[in-house]
């Protein structure tokens, strides 16, 4: 008797990182990635992504567009660990070194069809006042080593939370995707 394979299902998604709001800071780059579960894998396109510096504009939004596209393929068993993007946005700081100037996450959609995200930013703050002069002094703000870590949950179980300084939002527009329907 044969035994029946495991059925699976893809994740196609197709998008852009559009823009977003940061009227403090100019000439900045976004990343991106995907944290998704031990039960999917990319079939195609590319996990994670490096934009191109951009400027705000000249109008009153004053804002930072890329439209930075995104195309990814997974495939699963199960929708355990759905895929989430996970955004961080760069930029010079006043000794000229690349220092980040926001964390966002945010699950891709879970029904087919085209959808806009607005995902809330935010920093890492130092807890003391000591942290907070050496980053200054340094010129180095606190910053993940991982950014996929915005998106897990797992080594942070019993601990505070550490400070998060809110910024403004940015906008991932035409998500679009095929699959099953899951309802």
């Amino acid at each position: 008797m044969a035994t029946a394979s495991p059925s699976v299902f893809l994740l196609m998604v197709n998008g852009q990182v559009e823009s977003a709001q940061f009227p403090e800071y100019d000439d900045l780059y976004c990343k991106y990635c995907f944290v998704y579960g031990q039960d999917w894998a990319p079939t195609a396109g590319l996990e994670e992504g490096i934009s191109q510096i951009t400027s705000k504009s000249q109008d009153v939004r004053q804002a930072l567009v890329w439209n930075f596209p995104i195309d990814v393929t997974f495939k699963s068993t199960n929708p355990y660990g759905w895929p989430q993007i996970v955004l961080s946005v760069y930029g010079p700081d006043v000794f000229g070194n690349d220092v980040v100037r926001g964390y966002g996450a945010v699950h891709v959609p879970f029904s087919p069809g085209r959808h806009k995200r607005t995902i809330p930013m935010f920093v890492p703050e130092s807890t003391s006042k000591l942290q907070k002069f050496t980053s200054w002094f340094m010129g180095r703000r606190p910053e993940y080593t991982d950014p996929k870590v915005v998106a897990q949950g797992e080594g942070r179980e019993g601990k505070a939370p550490s400070p998060l300084l809110p910024l403004s939002p940015i906008q991932v527009t035409a998500w679009e995707w095929v699959g099953p329907g899951l309802g």
